[in-house]
Parts: C-alpha cells; structure tokens; sequence
C-alpha cells in the first residue's frame, strides 16, 4: 500500500530465511503496516512513496583495514568503530568482516538493499538539504537499551518480547499494549497451557518497529538521537541522545 504523508519504515533482515520484515509508522507513530516480503518487493514498495525516511537493520559499510593486512586476518571477526563503541559500553553487538565475501548472507541483502535505495535517490542520513526520501543504518538490540537504559533481557524470551514492546508502547507508537497479555491471563488458562502470544510481536516484528521509530526520531527530533561510528565504515543511529557509558 502506498500512502500520501511522510512514512517511516524500520526494516529487519532474517539470518535464516531470505526475506524482510519490515514496519511503517506515519507522523503521528501510527502503525499503517507491519508485515514481510522479498528484497524487491520491499526495494519497489519504499521506492513508490511520495516521502520516506527508512531505518535499516544491517552495516551500511565494512570494516576498514588497518594497513595491509593478510588475506587471514581480513577474514576474522571484527568490529567497525560504532560496534566497538557499543561493545565497550556494555551493549554486545555483532561485527561486521572488511570483506564482502566474509560477510553472512543476511548482511549481504542489507548492502544490496542499501545500493538499490541510492540508486533510487534516497539520501543518506544527515542531508545538507531537504531531502524527501531518507536512509539510515541503526542497531534495533542497543536502541532498545539505550531507551530502557540496561542490557534488556534475551529477544526470545517472553520477558524479553514484554519488555520491548512495552518501551515502544511508552515511547508512544500506536501498537498493542503488552499488558493487555496479563489481563487474558487466568487459572483455567494456564492450566491448560493457553497463553494470549496472538497479543505480543514476534523479535523480527519489535525490531523493525525500534527501528521505525529511530526514523521518526532522526526526523522529527534530532536533538534526541545519537549518530555512532567512523563515517567511512557506517555510522550507527540510537533513539537517545545520552549514552551511557556502561550498560
């Protein structure tokens, strides 16, 4: 569906199936859409909106080599400067190889998606000028303890899918109240192993909704964000503008 306003889409990758979940919130932080689909038909739908603001869940560059370095150490593990960053603050991200072909398959979507967006105009996050379609790369695990101000507890979990769910209800995005879960909750219920999940979004949903979110922030309040990282390997956006320095 194509909608008329600004839009802000939050996007999140599946390390273990090829496709993209991915939310769109308007002005007003009302969910108009929370669903997945294939690269192109994510690519074509952010490309036919009149405004656009897309927060995407994958490193928009890769490491950067130090000197020259072997083949060998070229294919390690490693961390870009915002990973770094957030390592050192207590938040465990993952890292991002300095070669394209060391990189997993869900993060090599992320760069083509990245490539087909700037082929389509979309201008990287901060602009000099107004720009009506925007890209941004953020990190849905550290928004959401950035906003929670501690290492929340593990996605999966039912705690972790509460706790998440309730930051974005309090930060005041129209979605489904995660304590609605407990109002469904009663002795018979549980005691046949009736749990209300229908009320809860799965991990990929809650992390393009942060994601989102951190779009509608970067545009709507740019003093309460805050941008991470080496320009030349990818900076990271964060829905809040003071960082901790330990998580």
């Amino acid at each position: 569906m194509l909608f008329t306003g600004s839009v802000f889409i939050g996007v999140e990758f599946s390390s273990h199936r090829r496709s993209l979940t991915y939310a769109v919130i308007d002005k007003g932080l009302n969910l108009l859409a929370l669903t997945h689909g294939s690269l192109l038909e994510v690519t074509a739908y952010m490309q036919g909106q009149s405004s656009a603001t897309v927060a995407v869940n994958a490193p928009s560059g890769l490491k950067r080599t130090q000197g020259r370095e072997t083949k060998k150490q070229l294919s390690k593990p490693g961390f870009r400067s915002a990973e770094q960053d957030l390592r050192e603050r207590g938040i465990l991200v993952a890292g991002t190889p300095a070669a394209m072909e060391d990189c997993p398959a869900w993060m090599q979507d992320g760069f083509n998606l990245y490539r087909k967006l700037e082929k389509a105009d979309f201008k990287k996050y901060p602009t000099e000028t107004e720009a009506t379609h925007q890209l941004l790369e953020t990190n849905p695990y550290a928004s959401f303890c950035v906003i929670a101000d501690v290492v929340l507890q593990t996605k999966p979990s039912l705690e972790g899918k509460i706790q998440r769910q309730l930051l974005l209800y309090e930060a005041g995005l129209r979605i489904t109240d995660p304590m609605d879960f407990f109002e469904e909750i009663t002795r018979h219920k549980m005691l046949k192993g009736i749990w209300p999940h229908e009320l809860l979004y799965s991990p990929e949903q809650l992390n393009a909704l942060v994601a989102a979110y951190t779009a509608w922030l970067a545009v709507h309040k740019p003093d309460q964000i805050s941008m991470i990282g080496d320009p030349r390997e990818g900076v990271i956006v964060l829905p809040e503008k003071n960082l901790k320095e330990k998580y």
